[in-house]
């Protein structure tokens, strides 16, 4: 009984461990492609557009939004378990929340990217992927 127990425990760390090296390695691939399409001026909307209003159809917007929601909820999810065991969970559940569709989600966005050093690395990755850089976000009061 004591092997079969080591045995999952095992089984589990190793998933475990697979998982968090597959999820670096799509973040350190997802997070300049997705930085680089980005406007310029992606951060100085006064409202943000929302999946709603687009062009496709309407149940084609629907199927978009309900799986961006879910997977952000699972990112969101397992990121808050990589955060204590081992993982990248704190970039797991900043892109779980990234996909999520919430009220103050654009808010967040901006007070993140005006945090010191963000905005540099930011336009640092932008700049590797032949982007222009970011423009400041403007303070709408």
């Amino acid at each position: 009984m004591v092997a079969l127990l080591e045995a999952n425990w095992e089984w589990l760390l190793l998933a475990t461990s697979a998982f968090s090296v597959l999820a670096l390695i799509a973040t350190l691939i997802a997070l300049p492609w997705v930085l680089a399409r980005l406007p310029t001026d992606y951060f100085n909307q006064p409202l943000r557009r929302s999946l709603r209003h687009s062009k496709r159809h309407p149940w084609l917007n629907v199927l978009i939004i309900i799986g961006k929601n879910l997977l952000g909820a699972l990112l969101a999810i397992l990121g808050l378990i990589m955060l204590v065991t081992p993982g990248q969970g704190l970039l797991t559940l900043l892109a779980g929340f990234f996909l999520m569709d919430f009220p103050g989600k654009y808010h967040l966005e901006r007070k993140l990217v005006t945090s010191p050093g963000v905005l540099p690395a930011v336009n640092w990755m932008r700049k590797r992927r032949g982007s222009p850089p970011m423009d400041e976000p403007i303070d709408f009061g």
